[in-house]
């Protein structure tokens, strides 16, 4: 009897081992990555829903899943300013920050990695200490640099004073730091020089810190407003953050347009993280590759 019941408590004991390798070991963290995603994403599913609600319904459940679809605050919302004017000089503005800050960043992070010059680390601190200081000191010098250069309502004033950045700068130095110099030396004895090193070495292997960079200055120039609100005056040349406003007033504000208006302006972020994402992706396991 004994002998008929061991088969029985072998597919038993089976089960319940398969069943401990199914339970991650460190269940609590997948908890918790859990938790947090349910809390980040809270704030866009309630932006959807509202955008979805008649306005007499704003402050009424339900607030993360929508129950009405009012497709027509969509429309509303984007007739009621000239959104695709802003779109456009939105589009601009941060097109020319992405590529400025590709360009020259990596061309200073190349001379702080690969060029030896006297005071080049001193220079790159100082560089570093830069990103101690908060953006509201730097508004009045860089306003009046704009105005004395008559750039002011312009996208010059949009673009050209945010073309670099020290944390651009660190970032692709770091790249650059972790890829092999004799690269560099073979291209040297075949008659390069340091730009033809930068372009032909340097920026086809660092694809994935470039990807990275643009990530991020794409998404700050996007949803930049305080300095396209200080350097521009004109309807022509608002940014579509600066359109927003319009849906707030003094008293009051419509919040179901506000929020259609918001979750249009928010597309463009989501697809270029989306397109974006696997190389950042490699950016961050490289970086932590060891030799």
């Amino acid at each position: 009897m004994t002998s008929e019941r061991l088969p029985a408590l072998s597919r038993q004991t089976k089960r319940s081992l398969n069943w401990k390798r199914w339970i991650p070991r460190r269940w609590y963290i997948h908890l918790l990555l859990i938790v947090g995603a349910i809390v980040m994403i809270a704030p866009l599913l309630w932006m959807i829903t509202l955008s979805l609600k008649p306005a007499r319904l704003t402050y009424s459940p339900p607030y993360l899943f929508p129950n009405t679809f009012e497709w027509q605050n969509y429309v509303d919302a984007w007739n009621a300013a000239p959104f695709a004017r802003y779109y456009l000089n939105t589009a601009i503005m941060a097109a020319g920050i992405t590529l400025g800050q590709l360009l020259f960043s990596s061309l200073a992070a190349y001379a702080f990695a690969r060029i030896k010059f006297p005071g080049r680390e001193v220079l790159f601190l100082l560089i570093l200490g830069t990103m101690m200081l908060p953006i509201q000191v730097l508004i009045i010098p860089s306003y009046l640099t704009v105005l004395s250069l008559g750039w002011k309502n312009s996208f010059f004033a949009l673009i050209v004073p945010r073309m670099v950045s020290a944390f651009g700068i660190f970032l692709l130095r770091q790249f650059y730091l972790s890829i092999p110099r004799d690269l560099d030396e073979a291209a040297f004895i075949d008659g390069a020089s340091h730009f033809g090193v930068w372009w032909r070495i340097i920026l086809p292997l660092s694809r994935p810190a470039l990807a990275t960079l643009a990530i991020f200055a794409f998404l700050f120039a996007w949803n930049d407003f305080l300095w396209p609100l200080i350097v521009t005056d004109d309807p022509n040349m608002r940014t579509i953050q600066l359109g927003l406003v319009m849906f707030q007033g003094r008293y009051s504000t419509n919040w179901t347009l506000l929020m259609a208006g918001t979750v249009t302006a928010t597309i463009p972020t989501v697809i270029a993280f989306l397109l974006g994402q696997r190389q950042f992706i490699e950016s961050i396991a490289l970086s932590g590759v060891k030799e």
